[in-house]
């Protein structure tokens, strides 16, 4: 007689070592920049209150040599993969693609309905002028799920409308963790909220987070059904560690590290904001023996690291444009590099949407809600 499935307590085993990664993780990420602010003197009120109106911390002026420094590093880390591609044999060409589906028209017209409404003053429209993040995002991501659809027969909101809803969940929490951490550099505002009540605002500030994921992902999806943008990348650089469990270990080491120094100098260190979290996660995660989303790099696949960065920098051009001329927004305070805007964003931040592709995978895949199309079942 079998006394317990080996399969199932496997599966179980595997899904503690990822909460417990989840939630040590969790735990460091708020109660690391709490500490580093308490030693650099930053007030309490700057994570207490709620909505955030006050200006904490004093950011430096732009500089050029840090902006040519910046600029510099970041062309050196894209060319070489712009050059791979660009010199690789054309990408087989995907499956048959059929016609957009009639949801997929509805979402569009949507959108840019939503669209008119955010960029428009019209009297009749004051009623949702100010909620029309929700609105745009909304169509913008089953607009993607329905490109998805059309080149590959498939999506997730098809597939799995289950785990869709619930990656939504996910990504209110996923984004108010990133709303914590902006306290102690405070790099954005929102403008055209005062009139909100904290109640309110948690409200509709949470409704909106719920975007980020599913938009993030479901672009990634999409961006798949091109294997030509990635052509050459399948077969790379290959980047093996020998011993992982340490290499992790390392990581969260420096991911921890960066968050309770990120409060301390807020001007020298800021690009840690989007670098250390996912330094934590993805090293504890390592150290526990579990996958990460930097696992392909040891077989030299580089596909879904740049495809998760394109995605972003897609979602991030359309995050920005619907922002720039909305009635509530935000503004940015970035210090050194607060130069050449591209709407409200100066143009070098927009690197920054680079590892945040990254980080969405991550938190995504650490929820089993979603796997990139070459893990499915991972």
């Amino acid at each position: 007689m079998t006394l317990c499935n080996t399969k199932d307590f496997a599966w179980r085993g595997k899904m503690g070592r990822r909460l417990a990664a989840a939630a040590a993780a969790l735990a460091l990420i708020l109660a690391l920049p709490v500490a580093g602010g308490f030693c650099a003197g930053l007030p309490a009120d700057a994570w207490r209150e709620f909505p955030p109106r006050q200006a904490h911390v004093r950011h430096a002026g732009f500089s050029w040599p840090v902006f040519a420094g910046l600029a510099v590093l970041i062309a050196a880390g894209v060319a070489p993969v712009v050059r791979r591609v660009a010199g690789a044999a054309t990408a087989t060409v995907g499956g048959r693609v059929r016609r957009l589906p009639f949801w997929g028209w509805c979402a569009l017209v949507w959108t840019l309905a939503a669209w008119a409404a955010a960029w428009t003053r019209w009297p009749a429209l004051a009623r949702v002028q100010h909620h029309t993040y929700v609105l745009l995002w909304a169509g913008y991501i089953v607009v993607v799920q329905s490109l998805a659809w059309r080149r590959g027969g498939a999506c997730l909101l098809t597939r799995h409308p289950a785990a869709f809803a619930a990656l939504a969940l996910v990504s209110a929490a996923f984004w108010w963790g990133f709303e914590f951490l902006n306290r102690g550099v405070q790099n954005w505002f929102y403008v055209g909220v005062e009139a909100f009540t904290p109640a309110a605002y948690a409200w509709l500030a949470t409704l909106s987070f719920t975007t980020v994921l599913p938009a993030v992902v479901g672009t990634h999806d999409w961006l798949a059904t091109y294997p030509r943008l990635t052509a050459g990348l399948e077969e790379w650089v290959r980047i093996r560690c020998r011993r992982p469990r340490q290499a992790g270990l390392a990581f969260a080491a420096a991911g921890a590290a960066g968050l309770f120094l990120l409060p301390v100098w807020p001007n020298a260190l800021f690009p840690l904001l989007w670098l250390a979290p996912l330094a934590l996660l993805g090293g504890l995660l390592a150290a526990a023996g579990e996958p990460t989303i930097f696992d392909d790099l040891g077989r030299g696949d580089w596909r879904t690291l740049v495809r998760l960065s394109l995605a972003a920098l897609i979602c991030g051009f359309f995050w920005e444009m619907w922002n720039a001329y909305s009635l509530a927004h935000w503004t940015y305070a970035v210090p050194y590099v607060g130069r050449f805007h591209l709407f409200e964003m100066p143009v070098l931040g927009y690197a920054g949407y680079l590892p945040f592709g990254w980080e969405c995978a991550a938190v995504a895949m650490l929820s089993g809600l979603w796997h990139p199309p070459d893990r499915e079942g991972a």
